[in-house]
């Protein structure tokens, strides 16, 4: 943890009666970038290195969305707009005038839809990899089916390297039920349609704040070919390969990703 960085998995902020799990990095005081991270397909873990070193210069914040990790789901709570509105409730909460809004993945996909819909509040966007639009035509496979897939094919197509893929023999019993919760989560929000939003494609013109889009250069989850595509659809956004990393660069190669978003924020 950075010097002077927040307490970590402890945390919890309330947001429309919904109170969701935080995890926080970074200078406490107003020194520090503030960045709502969107976290992807399963949680940010506690100990993951790009919090660390992302925490050094930026006051992060980190949710886990309603269903994922330790924050319970309402049970009427389970579509994309639910989420979406959510964290346009938590921006509005927040103590800051504007915020960079970073995204992975399932919550690259997020970070895109609220940029569209509350530019004002948002002062730089950064997204790794994310999912959320159609590139192709009905017969276009855009988005690996991770769902469907082989599980041995869906772990090779997500990382560069199989071996950094998650151990599930050295987790906990608690990790291996919060790891499920995720995926089932995960299910249950992008299964129809699949990790899309048919109208977001229309408007992301309207992003009018400096973007990056990173992305891993082996991702076979969504190829760079796609993350090209997505890019070109925001008005002056700068897309950015990174080397020998697949879906979750941000795991496989965290002191790039952190160096990449920290001169972005700078600039």
């Amino acid at each position: 943890m950075a010097e002077g960085a927040g307490s970590g998995a402890g945390d919890r902020i309330t947001i429309n009666g919904i109170e969701l799990e935080v995890l926080r990095r970074g200078p406490d005081d107003a020194g520090g970038t503030p960045v709502l991270l969107l976290h992807g397909m399963n949680t940010v873990s506690p100990k993951a290195r790009f919090l660390d070193l992302l925490g050094r210069d930026a006051a992060i914040i980190a949710p886990s969305s309603p269903g994922f990790g330790n924050t319970r789901r309402p049970a009427d709570f389970d579509t994309i707009y639910d989420l979406v509105r959510l964290y346009l409730a938590l921006i509005d909460e927040l103590p800051y005038d504007k915020l960079v809004l970073m995204g992975l993945s399932f919550g690259g996909w997020l970070a895109a839809e609220i940029a569209v819909a509350c530019s004002h509040r948002i002062d730089k966007l950064v997204l790794v990899d994310p999912v959320g639009i159609k590139i192709g035509d009905r017969e276009s496979r855009d988005i690996l089916d991770v769902f469907n897939v082989n599980p041995a094919e869906v772990r090779s197509c997500r990382w560069r390297d199989p071996a950094n893929s998650p151990d599930f023999d050295a987790m906990s019993d608690d990790e291996l039920i919060v790891h499920a919760r995720n995926w089932d989560s995960l299910c249950l929000y992008a299964w129809h349609p699949y990790m899309y939003n048919p109208q977001l494609k229309r408007w992301l013109g309207r992003i009018p704040v400096p973007t990056l889009v990173l992305w891993g250069d082996s991702d076979r989850i969504v190829t760079p070919d796609y993350g090209r595509a997505y890019s070109a659809l925001i008005p002056g956004s700068r897309f950015e390969l990174i080397a020998e990393a697949g879906h979750h660069p941000e795991i496989e190669q965290p002191e790039l990703v952190a160096e990449r978003v920290a001169a972005f924020l700078a600039e």
